[in-house]
Parts: C-alpha cells; structure tokens; sequence
C-alpha cells in the first residue's frame, strides 16, 4: 500500500512526549507544544527521537489482533518472535544472529545502564565519542563509573574517529568498556568497516569490552551501508555486546522493547545475571507483538518512509545553503536526526536556545546536552510531515534575518 507521511499522526491528549512535554530541572515536565507562545503561533517540537509519522499497517493489524485476546499476563520471547529478529539481521544486514544469542529489555538505555553496571566497578572507565547521545554519560555517572572522552574530529564538514587518542585512553588499565554509537547519534555517521575494524583491534588488545548501541542501523541515508559491529569477525563477537530495537526503525519507542545480542557465551551469561539482578525481567505483550509484525511485514513501509526522510534532509539542505548560509547542516549518513553547525552565528548557548525557542519557535535539542563538543549546534528531527519542516525553515529564516 501507498502510505500518507505528509500528516501528523499523534493527536492530543495521548501524553506524547513529543508533543505534550518538554526537558524540565527534575526530568520531563507536562507542556503542550500547540500553545501560543507570543499570541500569534505555536511552538514546533523537532527535539525527540519520535517520528510523527502513523505506523505500519501490519503493526496496527498486528496490536489490534494481540488487544482482542483477553489476556495481557507477564509475556517471554517466543521462538516466533525470535525468527523474526534473527530473519531481520541477516536480510537487511547480512549478519547470522543464533537465537540464544538474544535477551530483551524495556529498552536500550535501560539495557545499557544495565551493562555499566555489570560489567564496571566504581571508578572504572567507560569510553565514550562525544557529541554523543546523552544518556550515554547518565548510565555511565549513575553506576559510579567514570567518563573517558575520545571525542570525534570534525574534518571538512564530516566527523571523523581520533584513533591516536582512543589508543591512548584504551591503554588505561581502569578503562573496562567503550560505548560505541553506531549510526552515531547526534552526528549521524555510519562508521564504515575499516573504522571499526581499527576500534575493534584497539579495544580487543586493551581488554575493553564494546558495548555497541546500534538503534539508528536500518535508518540509512544516501546509498549508506551498515556494518554491525558483531559481524567484523570473531574477534570482535567475542568481546561485544550490541543492543538493538524496532523503536525507531517503525516508531515503536512507546512499546519499550528493545534487544540485547551477546555472541560470546561467557558474555551472555553475565548479561542474563545482570538482567536478573537489575529486575528485568519478560516482555511486553504489545511490543513483542508489534516488533514481530515490523520485523516480519514491515520492510515496505521502511521503504517509502526512508525515501520521505531522504526528501526532507535534502530539502533542508538545499534551504539552508540558499537562505541561511551561516546554518550549516551535517550531512547525515543515516537517522532522521541532523546536526545543524550554528556556530557562524556568533551566540553563546542562551542566545542561541532563545533564538531557537523564543524568536523561531522551534523546541530542538541543544547541541550542549551532547558534550562540550556540541556547543553551537542544534539537533533536530526530520521525520515530520514536509509542511512542518518547511514551516521550520521560515520561522528560522525570519528569526535569523531580524
């Protein structure tokens, strides 16, 4: 079937994230985008991870199906769903995942937060490529674990891994993981097989172990190939872990179900212990549901919504060049997430987020929140229907030009 992307799917009232709330001193606090803020206009929030976007029809059969059998008791993965994961990694990547390789999670930050703490003690070091994903930093600080920061380079407008200073923060004896953010998130690189191949040599022969988030890995942009970590050979499946979701892949993140794959055995056998010992513990029963029916049936709606992504990004990037040349756009080489260079403006962090918030309208993601590194940047979220992107580029374009 032919799917409508130039609509907003998530009505009011539904508690979204996106659309009713915003980042508060003590966590999300409830806000409704939609209200005016200077009594003619109302904010558009492009800040979270969520596509606006209604979701595959096989998943919306596949949870009314699940919500007519009257029964919603605690759920485990089963050998149905299981195909599904493994069926989905070896077509669209080409990497044989053995069934008893899997565990599940609420999600992949609670997994990872999980993995810090099983596999660190108080003081140890934990890699981590800043900008980088935020909450990267949180699980490392909530487990007492220290961050060690090999931050990217960027090199004629693309980032670039700084193996000299990962050499040197890997042969720290107190460093014991790297988290590796594959597709980066916020930069949105796609680390191709040499470069991860040379992270893999570096952390195999310092005895640190990869912990790879590979959530954005069907997200590809621009004729871009994904290579899982797990998949460079045995030397790096034996010394990797690697989680994984349909969240936002099919905009699932509301299901809270997310996968841990850990080919080594002793490996896996700490995870199952750090699971148990951390309560997490079954599944969802619409989640397990809907990521079987996206991984079974959903390639199609993949398909056309890549190619709608695609057209934002290089709508965007034709806009920005023509009208706001002092806005530089990353280009992306994967996520529906791009990183906007804003430093040509000249604003510190507060003018900057007052431009954005206040004159424009628009609730991005500050480039702050993803290290040091991000300062003067804006994150911001395509996978919105083009009438909102292009609305966010004239109130951009008449923030900046008055």
């Amino acid at each position: 079937m032919k799917y409508d992307f130039d609509r907003i799917a998530t009505p009011r009232g539904i508690g979204s994230v996106k659309w009713e709330h915003r980042k508060g001193d003590n966590g999300l606090e409830a806000w409704d985008a939609t209200e005016e803020i200077d009594g003619k206009r109302q904010v558009l929030p492009m800040w979270v991870a969520d596509m606006d976007f209604a979701i595959a029809e096989p998943i919306r059969r596949a949870l009314e199906a699940r919500a007519a059998i009257p029964s919603v008791g605690y759920t485990y993965k089963t050998d149905a769903y299981l195909s599904a994961v493994t069926g989905w990694m070896q077509r669209r990547h080409g990497w044989t995942v053995e069934k008893d390789w899997i565990a599940t999670a609420s999600g992949v930050v609670p997994a990872l937060n999980m993995l810090v703490r099983t596999f660190t003690q108080a003081g140890d070091g934990v890699i981590v490529q800043p900008p980088v994903y935020h909450p990267f930093y949180m699980v490392i600080e909530n487990n007492d674990a220290r961050v060690v920061r090999n931050p990217l380079r960027l090199v004629d407008g693309r980032y670039e891994m700084d193996f000299q200073d990962l050499e040197a923060k890997a042969s720290d004896p107190t460093v014991k993981m790297l988290l590796l953010c594959s597709p980066h998130n916020p930069v949105g690189r796609v680390w191709n097989e040499a470069e991860l191949s040379r992270l893999g040599e570096i952390c195999n022969r310092h005895d640190v172990l990869v912990v790879a988030d590979e959530l954005h890995a069907d997200l590809m942009l621009n004729g871009s190939v994904f290579k899982p970590y797990a998949a460079l050979g045995r030397a790096c499946a034996e010394n990797a872990i690697v989680c994984s979701a349909a969240s936002k892949t099919f905009s699932l993140a509301g299901m809270h179900t997310a996968h841990i794959i850990t080919p080594n055995p002793e490996l896996r056998s700490q995870v199952g212990a750090g699971l148990q010992k951390a309560t997490m513990f079954g599944m969802n029963p619409f989640g397990a549901a809907a990521v079987q029916a996206a991984y079974d049936e959903g390639e199609e709606w993949l398909r056309q919504v890549l190619a709608y992504i695609q057209g934002n990004m290089d709508f965007m990037a034709g806009y920005l060049a023509k009208n706001l040349p002092h806005i530089r756009m990353i280009k992306p080489e994967a996520t529906y997430l791009a990183w906007l260079d804003c430093r040509a403006l000249g604003l510190d962090k507060a003018q900057l987020e007052d431009l954005m918030l206040n004159k424009a309208g628009l609730y991005l993601d500050e480039g702050y929140i993803f290290g040091e590194e991000g300062a003067g940047f804006e994150r911001i979220n395509v996978a919105c229907p083009r009438f909102i992107l292009e609305d966010a580029m004239r109130r951009l374009t008449d923030a900046v030009t008055h």
